[in-house]
Formats: C-alpha cells, sequence, structure tokens
C-alpha cells in the first residue's frame, strides 16, 4: 500500500515554477522522503518545447513565452481552461515499463471523457487524445512524459475551456492536418471543479488496481 498525494492549484502557475516543483519531488519520490504526486493546474498562456521540437513548428514566437519542457513531444500549448495534471509516480512499485505508463495515462483521459458521452481515442503515429469533430478529427489531450530513475513528471493536459485560438502559434505536435478543440467547444460546458471530480474518479479506476491507496494532501 502506498498513497498518492493530489494537490489542486487555484491559481495560475508560472511555468519555471512547476518544473522546480517537480524537478524537487521526484527526487524527494526516489529518496523515499515523499508520497507520489497527481498535481493539478492551470498555466499562464505560453508554449512548450518537447524533446522532438522542430524550429519552423513555432509559427509566431512572439505571441508566448516559450519553454523548454524537457518533455518527450513537440510544441504544444497551455494556458487558462486547460486542466493540467502532472503525475509523479514511482513506476517501480507497478510496472517498469514507460510504454505501458503512456498507454494508462491514455485510458485515464479517455475513461474521463466517457464520462461527459465524449469518445476519445488514440491513432498510430499521433500522440494524445483524439475525437471525431465533424467530418474530421481533432486533438482534446496533449500526453508528453519523462522519467528519471523510473519516477514520472510532467504528464497531460486536457482542453477543458481554453482559448483555442492561442494554438495558433504553433503548429501544435508537429500535426497540421487536423485541428484542436475542447469539451466547451464540443457543445459540453464543465467547471474544472466538477472535472477535477471525474478526474480523481477515472485515475483510481485506471492506476489503483493493483491495491494503491491514494490520499487528498493540501
Amino acid at each position: 500500500m502506498h498513497t498518492i498525494e493530489w494537490k489542486i492549484s487555484d491559481t495560475l502557475v508560472p511555468y519555471d515554477e512547476a518544473l522546480e516543483v517537480m524537478e524537487a519531488r521526484v527526487a524527494a519520490i526516489r529518496e523515499g522522503s515523499a508520497p507520489e504526486l497527481v498535481w493539478l493546474l492551470e498555466h499562464p498562456p505560453l508554449y512548450t518545447a518537447g524533446t522532438s521540437a522542430d524550429a519552423a513548428d513555432l509559427v509566431t514566437p512572439d505571441k508566448f513565452p516559450v519553454y523548454k519542457a524537457g518533455r518527450g513531444g513537440q510544441y504544444t500549448y497551455h494556458g487558462p481552461g486547460q486542466r493540467i495534471a502532472y503525475v509523479l509516480l514511482d513506476l517501480k512499485k507497478r510496472r517498469s515499463d514507460i510504454r505501458a505508463f503512456v498507454q494508462d495515462l491514455e485510458a485515464w483521459v479517455i475513461d474521463v471523457l466517457a464520462q461527459y458521452q465524449i469518445k476519445g481515442e488514440i491513432r498510430e503515429g499521433r500522440v494524445g487524445v483524439w475525437i471525431a469533430d465533424g467530418p474530421s478529427e481533432a486533438k482534446i489531450a496533449a500526453i508528453g512524459v519523462r522519467v528519471r530513475k523510473w519516477v514520472s513528471f510532467h504528464g497531460i493536459s486536457i482542453n477543458v475551456e481554453p482559448d483555442l485560438s492561442h494554438y495558433d502559434g504553433i503548429i501544435p505536435c508537429g500535426i497540421t492536418e487536423h485541428g484542436v478543440t475542447s469539451l466547451v467547444d464540443q457543445g459540453i460546458p464543465v467547471s474544472l471543479p466538477e472535472f477535477d471530480i471525474e478526474l480523481r474518479s477515472s485515475f483510481e479506476h485506471v492506476f489503483l488496481q493493483d491495491g494503491a491507496k491514494g490520499s487528498v494532501l493540501t
């Protein structure tokens, strides 16, 4: 049995501050001096560049601050109305399998979307979670992780009600033929506190099947 701390930040968290917190927490989890963590937050408008980012995909460099994230993936956007979940878990307490961990993150997003009658799907060669959007498809959630000594950090971001025009400054994940969407854009208005309840429930369904114990700490 092990404890997972859940933390919810009610104000916008600067990206560099979030990176510092995650770096320190990863080390503490590895040392056994702090519990695992799921951190729910929002960032001010910004772009992040993953380890595979192509400079040509940064269409408007001066639109928002750009940060090197250290996670996998390419360019993505973060901002108000987007629920970010940083997931700091000791994978050795589960499966020492990064691919399986990413699949669990995908399953988590798909499960929570299903609570709103949205069918989330994954696509070969395209990272993230996608939904049908009229005759085409659109991305509703991004996934980008990093693992150090089998402790994960970074995580997922789900578009609840962000300003989708803010994506115009980048080519999200290097994909030009598909757009982005959100729950509100799909006609499902939901507040972040309401959404967080479903996130927690779905997380327990997907991740805590091994008997792990999750507790809320603030």
